[in-house]
């Protein structure tokens, strides 16, 4: 659990920086870096949560892990309702270039990814009920529920930018896993 502590810690500092070049309404104060709260701290954090989800890579083998993960990554990618073709390929790019999905063969992810964005697509919210159900499934071990939220986090990120609704995705997705969405920064 300590280092579980360390990265809420560190996912504290960041949103506390974040916090701290904005003006008393929430304005970016000249010269303060990014140009948003989901912008230069956004990506700290989601580098630091790569990071850490890497050291866990022994750590998360399970198919548990692995089927939460994909629901979470499709659910992430669907969260604005729609996934066109040129981001579900990149979003199976980041999924087969990530370290700790290596644990995995790439077609048995590519597999599980395509089934829930397919069920996504057909109808998002039958889709979004049976991704939420595999996500849950991790909360047995918590540290592969927070591995599972991190994912998302990473996938979420991985343009820079968080939207609001993928943000609402992980927060919902937090909930399932019994897992604290401030831990997250959300």
């Amino acid at each position: 659990m300590a280092m579980w502590d360390r990265i809420k810690d560190q996912a504290k500092g960041l949103q506390q920086q974040a916090q701290g070049a904005r003006g008393p309404a929430g304005q970016r104060q000249p010269g303060t870096g990014s140009s948003g709260a989901s912008g230069g701290s956004k990506e700290k954090l989601v580098g630091l949560l790569k990071s850490q989800l890497g050291s866990l890579k022994t750590e998360l083998k399970s198919g548990a892990y692995r089927d939460a993960s994909m629901a979470m990554c499709a659910l992430v990618a669907a969260a604005d309702g729609s996934v066109d073709p040129a981001e579900r390929h990149h979003v199976e790019n980041l999924i087969l270039q990530n370290d700790v999905l290596q644990n995995f063969p790439p077609e048995q992810l590519r597999q599980r990814f395509n089934k829930h964005v397919d069920q996504l697509m057909f109808n998002f919210q039958q889709g979004k009920a049976d991704a939420m159900q595999e996500i849950a499934k991790a909360a047995k071990k918590p540290v592969e529920a927070k591995a599972v939220v991190q994912t998302g986090f990473v996938i979420a990120g991985a343009d820079g930018y968080i939207a609001p609704a993928e943000a609402q995705v992980l927060r919902e997705a937090c909930t399932a896993l019994g897992v604290s969405p401030q831990e997250f920064g959300l």
